[in-house]
């Protein structure tokens, strides 16, 4: 019954802007129940809220049950009503007592709102919302058909991609895909009901396949051993578009942690790498605990021969011009960010709770009894007048813009200082910059300082355009912001249509099936050796172009969150 306990607070929490609801159950320090399994009970109630408070409303429950709050009889009748395992309490327990002899009231009203709306059975429902409820929950819903094409929010399917170090996506399709049905398009696998198993082969990145969102591969032993990778198709990008060739030397991923671009990486040299020389791929990150993962998915996914990680490592600190970073061909860098294209990174769960109308089920502590122990139902004047609402959520909201101008500023100059280094690498031909955000300061507008920089021009840096990009780059049709790519350019003679042309985006909600993601590269035609001057390592060139743009440097730059893919 603690379970129901630790659910409750963060069904009340949710309406303030103190985080997502992810950020708020994985950082809590006070849940006695696994944070999964809470994160799961809260996402879930969330979602069927407008409906089970409109049942909860209806059946009277709260003026029957007064030792029941609104949040604690959301979370009761949810699974009442709608779990396969029932309430997750003893069948004596007070609190299941109380919602188990009202089911009876409860699921006729539940069948009653089901078929006002239209569902012929909860399952469709339970499919609608699944489909179409969006985290900003609205108060009305109805019913949408799969094959409208005017949803205002696409699910996020389960990306797989096949680890060709150890397996083939044909040795797959045949063994742990057996039972699975190729489809003929990425829609009918995200708006396929949960059950049927189909898969679709993706169209842009070779051996990845998108199977429906509710799908669980990590039972399979090919999770468990390293043949198959949950990867997200926009964290594909960065090494396909890459394209490392061993001929041209060593790969380093400076930002590695923990491991799926890495390991991409190695798949991707598979094969490709001869003697002599057999090149290598190198993997930073300065943070030990993350950098012992990044070792660990680099063993599970079989190429700790292929892959050298550096632990601890800062990728700032290296320096160039020695051995064995001298030999460096191409350099992926996928730095912290913002994380604001992360799926689920910022929902915002809005809550229906029941006894909202005339502050019906108001919980024990917060209700005012007469001395005729009736409960005084009456609403709670609002102490503060109307316009210093107003003002105030004005203020809330001008110091929420601030915030993220900071943090965004600080961001940016750490990631502007890592390509600039990457620009360095005396015999680097290729370089990708990606992020999961969705800031130009953190995409387009780092891609066009970087190449204002005396260090990209000396060392003839430039955008791989997109005539210039491999097949499924160059097919994708979501390119850069053109908007702030022209706010920024200004008088400078670069052209800034050509610039977002060359810039990959992924956007989440949409029919790509993606989340939010950023990606360049930058190649450079020829080594100009001749002209090469070594730089001090301590930034005075990065620095030159960060006061230019008004940044302030500081030793200890938030750097956000990284990719989990």
């Amino acid at each position: 019954m603690s379970l129901y306990y630790d659910a409750a607070p963060l069904l009340l929490s949710s309406q303030s802007p103190s985080g997502s609801l992810k950020s708020r159950v994985f950082g809590s320090k006070s849940l006695k129940n696994s944070p999964k399994q809470v994160y799961a009970l809260v996402a879930e109630a969330s979602k069927w809220s407008p409906i089970l408070s409109e049942v909860i409303d209806k059946s009277q429950l709260l003026q029957h049950e007064r030792k029941l709050s609104p949040g604690l009889a959301l979370l009761l009748v949810h699974d009442l009503l709608l779990s396969k395992l029932g309430v997750s309490a003893p069948a004596s327990h007070p609190l299941r007592v109380a919602v188990t002899k009202h089911k009876a009231r409860l699921s006729a009203e539940l069948t009653k709102i089901r078929v006002g709306k239209g569902f012929g059975s909860l399952e469709e429902l339970r499919l609608h919302l699944a489909r179409n409820v969006e985290p900003q929950i609205g108060d009305e819903l109805s019913k949408v058909t799969a094959s409208s094409e005017s949803r205002r929010h696409w699910p996020h399917p389960r990306w797989v991609r096949i680890n060709t170090l150890k397996t083939t996506l044909a040795d797959q399709l045949a063994t742990t895909l057996a039972d699975y049905t190729n489809v003929n398009s990425l829609s009918e696998v995200l708006l396929a009901n949960p059950a049927p198993k189909i898969l679709f082969v993706d169209e842009h990145i070779p051996d990845l396949i998108a199977l429906p969102a509710r799908t669980d591969l990590t039972r399979t032993s090919a999770y468990r051993n390293g043949l198959i990778i949950l990867q997200d198709k926009a964290s594909c990008f960065p090494a396909y578009l890459l394209d490392p060739k061993p001929q041209d030397g060593d790969c380093l991923d400076a930002c590695a942690a923990p491991g799926n671009k890495t390991t991409h990486l190695a798949a991707l040299f598979q094969g490709r790498s001869k003697p002599p020389r057999k090149a290598r791929v190198w993997a930073c990150d300065r943070d030990k605990a993350r950098s012992d993962v990044l070792t660990r998915m680099v063993s599970l996914a079989g190429c700790q021969d292929l892959v050298t990680v550096k632990v601890g490592q800062d990728f700032l600190l290296l320096d160039p011009e020695k051995a064995p970073w001298r030999d460096v061909g191409s350099l992926l860098l996928d730095p912290s960010c913002s994380g604001s294209g992360i799926v689920g990174r910022h929902e915002m769960f809005a809550i229906t709770l029941p006894g909202a109308k005339g502050n019906l089920g108001v919980p024990m502590k917060d209700r005012k009894r007469k001395r005729d122990g009736k409960v005084d139902t009456k609403p709670i004047a609002n102490k503060e007048p109307e316009e210093e609402q107003e003002h105030q959520e004005l203020s809330n909201g001008i110091d929420e813009k601030m915030q993220l101008a900071t943090r965004l500023k600080a961001l940016s100059a750490f990631q502007l200082r890592l390509l600039l280094h990457a620009f360095r690498f005396p015999s680097a031909k290729r370089i990708s910059y990606s992020t999961c955000s969705m800031y130009a300061e953190e995409d387009e507008l780092i891609a066009i300082t970087a190449l204002q920089s005396p260090v990209a021009k000396l060392h003839n840096w430039r955008l791989l355009k997109r005539d210039e990009q491999v097949a499924g780059m160059r097919s994708w049709s979501i390119r850069g912001n053109v908007s702030a790519c022209r706010e920024e350019i200004g008088e400078i003679p670069l052209a800034a249509d050509e610039i977002a042309e060359s810039c990959i985006r992924c956007r989440t909600g949409t029919p790509e099936g993606t989340q939010g993601f950023f990606i360049a590269a930058f190649i450079r035609d020829h080594l100009d050796h001749e002209n090469h001057v070594n730089e001090p390592l301590d930034g005075t060139k990065s620095n030159e172009i960060l006061d230019r743009q008004g940044v302030e440097r500081t030793d200890d730059e938030w750097e956000g969150f990284s990719d989990s893919s």
